[in-house]
């Protein structure tokens, strides 16, 4: 088959993919969710069970996700038409497509507003709102926000409009700019932070957290919480991964691309682990606080520090670079769409993409306060949009990716475009597609149910 050219443009290099891709798999969950549920899980132990299932169920996924978004050259929706039109299957396989591009969209309705509840504390760290700050104090802090609509919509409005003028410029100019900017930007930010937690009272204590390996902690359900993180930290099932692996250069190797971005995503989340936790063991906090750790704890410990005010600043900072890089991801894929359905150029597809989902958005932070009563099958706007993607739609799409490239393409076609010299590593590819991915996401499918309605 003739390579085809995608009409959005291409990365520039093979390394430009990978910062993409990292920034779209490293977010909001890596900053808080894996550090804590790696201390409670058993440290060192979970650490290894997790990196056992990134390898067996996140890393050929997402290696299949890429395959097809490079093969169809398209937005999601369309390249599993073409792909599947190929294979010589039916064409309505391009649902899988809408599945992960309507999730990103969904996702990215309510995640604008969280990364809004971030801006709102990076300015108020950069004005020394949190200086001496008591944890009633900061608590008292939090629930304002959330109950006042429009200072949330006034952060929301401005991280969608932050993505959509980054989304606008096309691969080049917008996403592969930013890239360049924001990824390292991440990182440094990153080295900051661990050389100033590596400084205070409570790094041993946090290390220990983290690190320590004490298999007799790990239990059946650490194993599934293992698991299901493996395929949601890297940003699996929504379309996002499959619309820049469409603007992957063909000589790329796609297997050591994946495994470079699996690298990096884990290493950004157990370093932010040694960043936050030992702040708060400093404090004498707890760290078991969930998403209240970031926006109470944190904020308290950083008020009580020398110090605290600059790089409690920086810290945030670097959270809302994460978001950034994620959310732009999750748009990109309904964008390509936009322009390849309609043949609009990307202003006005942005305009019309960014008013809708500004709109959800707005529905979505009302559920702290102004439509609270609101409910949808028993949950707030907010909790509906984030139980329907994470628990359905997701698991769903990355399921239907991997029978896809696993069982209904032909092995051919897969072998050619991933280009495997070592046929002992493409059959471990392909078995893993085949048999155990399937199985894994299956179980994550079940257990996110069963964990939401027990």
């Amino acid at each position: 088959m003739q390579d085809k050219t995608s009409i959005h443009g291409a990365w520039t290099s093979r390394w430009i993919f990978i910062l993409a891709a990292t920034g779209s798999a490293v977010g909001l969950g890596n900053i808080w969710k894996f550090p804590y549920i790696t201390g409670e899980n058993g440290g060192g132990a979970f650490v290894l069970v997790y990196l056992c299932c990134i390898l067996l169920v996140g890393v050929p996924i997402m290696m299949a996700e890429v395959l097809v978004g490079r093969r169809g050259r398209q937005s999601p929706i369309n390249a599993m038409k073409d792909v599947a039109l190929e294979a010589g299957r039916s064409r309505y396989w391009s649902l899988v497509g809408w599945i992960g591009v309507l999730a990103g969209f969904m996702i990215f309705s309510f995640y604008s507003v969280v990364a809004g509840w971030v801006l709102y504390y990076i300015a108020g760290m950069g004005v020394g709102d949190f200086i001496a700050i008591g944890s009633d104090d900061a608590n008292g802090v939090f629930n304002d926000l959330l109950a006042n609509p429009q200072t949330l919509i006034i952060w929301h409005s401005i991280f969608v409009m932050m993505v959509m003028l980054v989304i606008v410029g096309g691969v080049k100019k917008g996403l592969e700019n930013a890239v360049k900017f924001l990824m390292p930007a991440l990182f440094v930010l990153l080295l900051v932070m661990l050389a100033y937690s590596s400084q205070t009272e409570g790094f041993a204590a946090g290390w220990d957290f983290l690190f320590h390996y004490d298999p007799s902690e790990l239990t059946a359900e650490s194993v599934l919480v293992a698991l299901g993180h493996s395929f949601f930290t890297l940003s699996l099932g929504m379309g996002a991964i499959m619309a820049y692996g469409s603007y992957m250069p063909k000589k790329t190797s796609i297997g050591s691309a994946v495994i470079w971005i699996a690298i990096m995503d884990t290493l950004v989340a157990l370093i932010a682990g040694l960043v936050i936790f030992p702040i708060v063991f400093t404090n004498g906090m707890d760290p078991g606080k969930g998403p209240g750790l970031m926006f109470v704890t944190l904020p308290v410990a950083f008020g009580q520090m020398p110090g605290g005010q600059i790089f409690g600043f920086v810290f945030f900072l670097l959270v809302g670079v994460a978001a950034w890089t994620s959310a732009i991801s999750l748009m990109e894929p309904a964008t390509a769409w936009l322009v390849e359905k309609f043949n609009w150029h990307r202003v006005p597809a942005c305009i019309v993409l960014g008013l809708i989902v500004w709109g959800l958005g707005v529905a979505a932070l009302g559920s702290f306060n102004f439509i609270s009563d609101v409910k949808l099958a028993g949950f707030s706007i907010f909790d509906f949009l984030d139980f329907v993607t994470a628990n359905i739609m997701l698991p769903l799409g990355g399921l239907c990716i991997a029978i896809f490239v696993g069982w209904i393409i032909t092995r051919k076609m897969a072998a050619n475009e991933l280009a495997i010299s070592s046929p002992l590593l493409f059959n471990a590819w392909y078995i893993a597609l085949r048999f155990i991915a399937p199985v894994g996401v299956l179980v994550i499918f079940i257990f996110s149910l069963v964990e939401k309605f027990k």
